[in-house]
């Protein structure tokens, strides 16, 4: 994959300027740089570099933000936070809105790194296991913080133990179990995500390699699917973790939808 990705002028630049001040404060941690190309990696750079496009574009948004004459970008903005809202209401609960900041953040992140990659002159972040790592970690964190909050740390740690209903007896067979599943989550939405992505960068980058211009087109246009899919199945994971963790008294019914809902994510990943 190295040997096949061309030199980013972006990458080069901010090592140029931020990389002698990052290199000497690495060294005084103790970290041996003697060797690396770049001192700040490829997917730092662009992962900051979205940070901050989203940054700046929200700020200038904000300042236009008008109730009696809204424009275009708002109200598209307006229906998507109105459909993720939706979303959590139906797959979280009642409650769902409240963490429509971090879901809506992870998406949006998770989204433009995937679209990144197609851009000319730039790669996709999330074709990095590390970026994939820290966003599975952010999930996972996330929604047991909330789980502990909501239910508190003794019910919280009972729900490991048997499920709703069940005997206590079966806890030291059911807890082991639970908290293998739980950590694997974090491998889970890694791995999946990484791999996706990973994939079709691969496969542009081996058409590029072969034929530059024409071949590779149709690839790009079914990257713009895939990378947006793959952003929605991690948002949609993590909705149903949450519901997992900050639901008390489970509905047979809501439950039967979330996991309907969580069936289909898994089907789409898969595919």
């Amino acid at each position: 994959m190295e040997e096949l990705e061309h030199p980013l002028w972006i990458v080069d630049t901010a090592n140029s300027v931020f990389g002698p001040s990052v290199a000497v404060l690495l060294g005084m941690l103790g970290f041996d740089l003697s060797h690396a190309e770049h001192i700040i990696p490829n997917y730092l750079v662009i992962s900051g570099l979205i940070v901050l496009a989203v940054t700046v574009g929200c700020t200038v948004i904000k300042s236009r933000l008008s109730v009696e004459n809204p424009d275009r970008v708002q109200l598209l903005l307006e229906g998507g936070l109105s459909a993720l809202y939706g979303l959590l209401e139906d797959t979280v609960g009642p409650k769902g809105r409240r963490y429509a900041t971090l879901v809506g953040t992870v998406g949006l992140f998770i989204l433009l790194c995937n679209l990144s990659g197609l851009v000319p002159g730039l790669m996709a972040p999330t074709s990095n296991i590390n970026v994939t790592l820290g966003c599975a970690i952010t999930v996972f964190v996330y929604y047991h913080f909330h789980g502990v909050k909501e239910q508190g740390v003794v019910a919280y740690i009972k729900h490991f133990a048997a499920p709703p209903g069940a005997p206590m007896w079966i806890a030291p067979i059911y807890f082991p179990v639970e908290v293998i599943s739980h950590c694997s989550r974090v491998l889970s939405l890694t791995v999946r995500l990484f791999g996706n992505v990973f994939g079709e960068e691969l496969v542009i980058l081996i058409l590029f390699s072969i034929v530059p211009f024409i071949i590779p087109l149709p690839m790009m246009l079914l990257g713009i699917v895939t990378g947006s899919l793959q952003a929605f199945i991690f948002v949609m994971l993590t909705m149903i973790y949450l519901q997992g963790a900050v639901t008390v008294d489970h509905d047979q019914d809501h439950d039967e939808k979330v996991h309907a809902r969580g069936d289909a994510a898994v089907a789409a990943a898969s595919a």
